[in-house]
């Protein structure tokens, strides 16, 4: 275990769900496990104002909410809390923030002045707040390391994305900079390359020889709750698609990196996205399937469409769910379909990733013999599962499917850290590797930027109704090549039964 230099953490956005949620939970979890150095200070900035003690008692509160909290060890962390209110929009506002930094450094007695800035904010500030801290010099490595880690959405298209990068790299170096997407800081996320690349029994069989396509499932059970808003200029595109599971995507697709570190990690996953085989109009017309959920009745509940949620426009044409057929033109993966689809209100929550094999060749055990199957749960009950063919008993040479599981709860002895505890962890020890590099993003982008123009079409649009599995047009994408969904449940398992 490596403890993080002496540093300090400055959260803007401080007073917001993010940070009460998740960023204050998750830095008392390192802090409760002793993964965070002996001297250290987290400051929340925001235009709200609070005084220290003000701000503590509202975490507290959080923290007993969220966390089984220890009262000496909650003492003891909430000592470690400060703030800061200031107007995050105005530049000579960040004097009083370079004057509390400077009493808190002494405070603590940092000598270096290692420094981690997290934008928890809207997107209209990510170019605003490091353009302010530049101006007053808190960007600067001669007294220390800085790092700025920033959430998505990193831009809103192609060309957003490509001017804020220009924008945040007038002030930070590539190097300085931690694009954060929680699903990387997911365990079973980061073990899709342990288990492929430490284990001779399926990398020489990950590839157009053996596999004859990849499912990618990221589903939500809940709607928009009360973020209409948001994302009505948003949708599962830009929400999901764009970020999380194209990053998984890569994972799956990508060539063993030489070295286990950020730059050759990163440069693999780069490769792969760069080999994505670009959507063209017959793609955009016959492979790609947006979605819009309606209303239903689930489980004895009324969920109403997605127009009649807060927020939400009665005309709205944003996207609650997309399903691609997508491809990797490489070596690897020529011809191998991936299908991927995202949705809100769909049976359950559940992100996995389905490999199926292709058919045995041999001439008489391959007339029905079960496909074989490898399922990598990402969330929940993660774990992984093996479909394959044994002897039916009985007389005769019949086939019958029988399934191995492994699922990470039985691992008691491990300590599995959350997203963003892991996350922030290797922030603070300056490790990138699970983090989205600039090249990565634009990437992403430029792939994705023909679905933001072809969704803007009238007949670009389907319903589906709260508790399906997407619209039918969604399943006809598959149908058409002699495939189906997977219909996964809530727990690690193949049945023809699940949550409706």
């Amino acid at each position: 275990m490596v403890i993080p230099d002496k540093s300090s953490i400055v959260i803007f956005g401080a007073s917001g769900d993010l940070t009460y949620r998740k960023l204050i939970p998750a830095l008392y979890r390192l802090y409760q496990s002793g993964q965070l150095p002996q001297s250290f200070y987290i400051l929340g900035v925001s235009r709200t104002e609070y005084s220290d003690e003000s701000y503590r008692d509202k975490l507290k509160k959080a923290l007993r909410e969220f966390e089984k909290t220890e009262e000496s060890v909650l003492e003891e962390f909430i000592g470690h809390l400060h703030y800061q209110a200031i107007n995050t929009s105005d530049t000579a506002d960040y004097a009083k923030l370079a004057t509390r930094q400077d009493e808190l450094a002494a405070h603590y007695q940092l000598e270096e002045r290692n420094v981690l800035y997290y934008l928890a904010t809207p997107p209209s500030l990510y170019s605003v707040i490091p353009a302010s801290l530049a101006a007053h010099g808190l960007n600067k490595e001669d007294d220390g390391w800085k790092r700025l880690i920033v959430e998505k959405p990193f831009g809103y298209d192609l060309a957003s994305a490509q001017l804020l990068d220009k924008q945040i790299h007038e002030h930070f170096e590539e190097t300085q900079l931690y694009r954060i997407d929680h699903y990387l800081g997911k365990e079973t996320v980061q073990n899709l390359l342990v288990f492929r690349f430490s284990n001779i029994m399926f990398e020489p069989l990950w590839n157009r020889n053996f596999i004859n396509y990849v499912e990618i499932t990221g589903s939500e059970f809940l709607g928009v709750e009360e973020r209409g808003g948001y994302y009505d200029g948003s949708g599962a595109v830009r929400d999901m698609f764009q970020n999380h599971l194209l990053q998984v995507l890569a994972m799956v697709g990508m060539e063993s990196p030489p070295r286990i570190n950020a730059d050759s990690i990163r440069d693999e996953v780069v490769k792969v996205l760069r080999s994505l085989k670009p959507l063209e109009e017959h793609d955009l017309v016959n492979n790609l399937v947006l979605g819009q959920y309606t209303e239903s009745e689930v489980r004895g509940e009324f969920l109403p469409g997605y127009r009649d949620e807060p927020g939400v426009a009665d005309d709205s044409r944003t996207e609650t769910y997309i399903g691609l057929k997508a491809y990797i033109n490489n070596s690897r993966w020529n011809g191998v379909p991936f299908y991927v689809r995202t949705g809100k209100r769909l049976p359950t929550r559940v992100t996995e990733v389905v490999i199926h094999f292709k058919d045995t060749p041999h001439p008489v055990f391959g007339q029905d013999a079960p496909e074989n199957k490898l399922i990598i749960r990402i969330q929940p009950d993660e774990g992984i599962q093996i479909s394959f063919g044994l002897k039916e008993p009985g007389a005769g040479f019949h086939a019958k499917e029988v399934k191995m599981n492994f699922h990470y709860k039985s691992l008691n002895e491990a300590h599995m850290l959350s997203a963003y505890e892991r996350l922030l962890l290797d922030a603070l020890n300056g490790d990138a590797t699970l983090f989205a590099r600039s090249d990565a993003v634009e990437t992403c982008w430029e792939y994705v930027q023909p679905i933001l123009d072809f969704k803007e079409r009238p007949q670009a649009l389907f319903g589906y109704a709260c508790g399906t599995w997407g619209p039918k047009e969604s399943h006809d994408l598959l149908e058409r090549d002699g495939r189906a969904w997977r219909f996964p449940c809530k727990n690690l398992t193949d049945t023809e039964y699940c949550e409706l």
